[in-house]
């Protein structure tokens, strides 16, 4: 897995598929993983709960029925709650990750709110908790051949800068590098890949009219409307500086795999194209990117 288009992954929030209740309209699992095998994309991770069967084996044949393979996925948990052991959460998950061949769990720090749109601080105790947590679930994974990576995301317990600090300061995990909640969230993912590419696990690419982006910072939007307001845009027609993050990682030797994701809301069943023709224009992107670097 040497080049771009090898580790060209795909994930089904780019079709609007998403966990949060009353997010939008939510396209059949049919569609979505056969419109990305028409893509030519041949890896995907794996969507929100009950978009792919909760049984490991009938999760990995689906996959395989369109030849995608199984990347992994984005994994809510809450780790900071003193009454509720995260193992128990993760081990399933864990079984259908083996069963699939998938090698990398994205943990999203769940607030236990639902929804995106609130902001959350722990205090130091919650912080502890939160960290001892955390490791337990990184060595639980790595135990079964699997890395669990950290999220920054807007509207969890590691949404900003400083959040993301003590991630790296202290815990062993390493980091999914979102580069659209890292930007919304106040950390530059340039910046961020330049001094701790050794610690990006895994990569969620998006890009963002910074524009909007500045209003979901600033609170006079919410995350949601943000996303209904046009605020991700294909690779490469943001202000995120996509090409040179992905020049970046590959010079620092990062070797996971690129998947794009481009939050999406929709209304309605799409009569044409509908998400289709944003990540088609966010493939060729990178193809794109992959000919110039290659050449």
């Amino acid at each position: 897995m040497n080049t771009i288009t090898s580790r060209l992954a795909a994930a089904p929030i780019s079709w609007g598929v998403c966990e949060v209740p009353d997010w939008g309209h939510q396209l059949e699992a049919g569609r979505v993983l056969s419109e990305m095998a028409a893509l030519g994309i041949s890896a995907t991770e794996f969507g929100p709960a009950g978009f792919l069967p909760a049984q490991a084996d009938q999760r990995a044949k689906v996959l395989s029925q369109h030849n995608l393979k199984a990347i992994g996925g984005f994994f809510p948990i809450i780790l900071h709650n003193p009454a509720a052991n995260p193992l128990t959460a993760v081990a399933a998950e864990l079984d259908a990750y083996e069963a699939a061949g998938a090698s990398i769990m994205v943990l999203a720090a769940e607030t236990g709110v639902a929804g995106y749109d609130q902001r959350h601080e722990l205090d130091a105790e919650g912080w502890e908790l939160f960290g001892r947590n955390l490791d337990a679930v990184v060595k639980a994974a790595a135990d079964r051949g699997i890395q669990a990576v950290v999220h920054p995301h807007v509207g969890t317990m590691i949404e900003s800068t400083s959040d993301v600090d003590r991630v790296l300061s202290d815990t062993a995990a390493n980091l999914c590098l979102d580069t659209g909640h890292l930007l919304i969230g106040g950390t530059d993912p340039a910046v961020l890949v330049r001094d701790y590419a050794a610690r990006i696990g895994h990569t969620h690419l998006k890009d963002v009219r910074s524009s909007i982006a500045r209003r979901v910072q600033n609170g006079e939007l919410s995350y949601t409307d943000g996303v209904k307001s046009g605020m991700y845009v294909p690779l490469g027609q943001g202000d995120v500086g996509i090409a040179g993050i992905v020049r970046d990682l590959l010079a620092a030797g990062y070797r996971g795999w690129f998947t794009m994701e481009q939050d999406t809301i929709l209304e309605t069943e799409p009569a044409g194209e509908g998400p289709l023709r944003d990540v088609r224009q966010s493939v060729a992107f990178l193809r794109g990117l992959e000919s110039d670097i290659s050449g």
